[in-house]
């Protein structure tokens, strides 16, 4: 062994592995590609066709269906507005009436917007946020270690093919919203190992785009990641100081004055919002719910949290605890904001991704203890993000939106969805270490066996040689 650790000392200085920061990079990079050639080539080729055939039915119904494409104009109308210098929150796009709603860091990058034509821009940003789908797919699978590694490029197409017919994906997709970019950059960023100098930075920028991604900042405090924490507070601080620097008024005026105007995001009480807010005042048929949903999203605010830390802290008992962890704190803050559209929903995608793991799993258990729980959480949850149920109910020429008990249901259903996944995570640890505890009882108290019969004993005697 002495030779071998001096022969490793001795070997000169270019085939000794560089910095962590740089094998982590080199892996990240060159783990997809081995794993592309790894892949088992039928389930390549059947989920690829699978894609191939969904996206194409996806662009007939596009453009059958004539998208506008709504928020990238209204990002595109903010870039010109940062190009031209004109006031950015000010700025109505004509057709319909919307304002510019998100910092002026997020518009800053909306510049790039303004380098091509509308008709090209869709097609780019329809493009693109498909690429983010699949890579939002692979990220998911990486944050869950499910399924092996082998199997993903074909569970990335398979998540590129039928994802983009999920409401919150489809919304996304028709509206041409930034939803998927933002969750890449946080996934990207939770995937990092704890002493990547990274980690935090992609929850920085996801939260100066726009800044309920913040949350996971909050989540990384809790869970004992101070310095990850504090990259994110600080990137987004630095997100802040370049508003401020190019568009001093602008960011000025964000922070102190359209910031807490929700009345310039949407109506509350619409279907279209999926916050708990939006569920509440739905309920109590008010445009304003006031103190009852502001008590009611602390109260969740405040359990979703330590739901997350919770699980998080919990790792040795449960598997895939930090994607529990991350969905929770994702659920937490999409009915926690005061204005959660549909679109705004994307994390479904992980949150299947994870309970599709839990589900498969479940299967390969020996037949004694295999159950179809979790096969029938993930299908219940998978067609509740298909069902697109919100907009079954009647919305159009509502004001007041008063609906039947009946209608409540599909009206909240994305924040039913959220509660039950909250309490369903807090039950599975609870179970997990029910279950850890009984094993640990049997390992240090095994079970006494039962007495020997007088004939065992006769025989036991006489197998034993007589000491003598």
């Amino acid at each position: 062994m002495t030779v071998v650790h001096e022969d490793q000392r001795a070997a000169p200085a270019a085939h000794r592995p560089g910095p962590p920061a740089a094998r982590e990079w080199r892996h990240r990079v060159t783990e997809p590609i081995r794993a592309v050639r790894e892949a088992p080539r039928g389930s390549v080729l059947a989920a690829g066709a699978f894609a191939v055939v969904s996206l194409f039915a996806y662009a007939f119904v596009r453009h059958l269906l004539h998208f506008p494409m709504v928020d990238m104009i209204v990002y595109r109308a903010e870039g010109s507005a940062v190009v031209n210098g004109t006031d950015l929150y000010a700025l109505r796009v004509a057709d319909w009436n919307l304002p510019a709603t998100y910092p002026p860091f997020a518009a800053m990058l909306f510049v790039s917007t303004t380098w091509f034509p509308v008709g090209l821009l869709r097609v780019l940003v329809t493009l693109g946020n498909t690429g983010l789908l699949a890579l939002a797919g692979l990220l998911s699978f990486r944050l869950a270690g499910w399924p092996r590694k082998r199997l993903r490029p074909a569970g990335v197409l398979l998540v590129a093919g039928a994802g983009v017919w999920l409401e919150p994906v489809f919304t996304t997709l028709r509206y041409g919203q930034i939803n998927l970019l933002l969750l890449c950059l946080v996934l990207w960023d939770l995937n990092l190992g704890r002493d990547s100098r990274w980690k935090g930075v992609g929850i920085g920028i996801a939260a100066g785009m726009k800044l309920t991604p913040g949350l996971f900042a909050v989540y990384l405090l809790l869970t004992g990641r101070v310095r990850a924490a504090f990259t994110a507070g600080l990137t987004f601080l630095g997100t802040f100081g370049i508003g401020l620097l190019v568009l001093p008024h602008a960011t000025w005026g964000f922070f102190t004055k359209y910031l807490y105007d929700s009345s310039r995001v949407g109506r509350t009480q619409i279907v279209d919002n999926q916050s708990l807010r939006g569920a509440v005042a739905r309920f109590l048929h008010q445009a304003n719910p006031g103190a009852p949903a502001t008590l009611l999203a602390a109260v969740v605010a405040v359990a979703g949290l330590a739901t997350a830390v919770y699980v998080w802290r919990n790792e040795r008992w449960l598997p895939r605890a930090e994607a529990w962890g991350v969905c929770c704190t994702a659920v937490t803050a999409l009915l926690l904001s005061p204005i959660s559209w549909t679109h705004h929903w994307v994390w479904c995608v992980p949150l299947l991704v994870l309970l599709a793991a839990e589900a498969d799993t479940e299967r390969t258990r020996p037949a004694r203890l295999r159950h179809k729980r979790w096969r029938a959480v993930f299908a219940v949850t998978l067609l509740g993000f298909y069902s697109f149920a919100m907009w079954l109910v009647p919305h159009k020429g509502m004001p007041d939106y008063r609906f039947n008990l009946l209608q409540q249901l599909p009206a909240g259903i994305y924040p039913g969805i959220g509660v039950c996944f909250l309490a369903l995570a807090a039950l599975r640890v609870r179970a997990r270490r029910r279950a850890a505890g009984q094993s640990a009882a049997v390992r240090i108290f095994p079970q006494r066996t039962a007495e020997p019969t007088p004939r065992e004993l006769v025989a036991q005697e006489q197998r034993t040689p007589a000491v003598r």
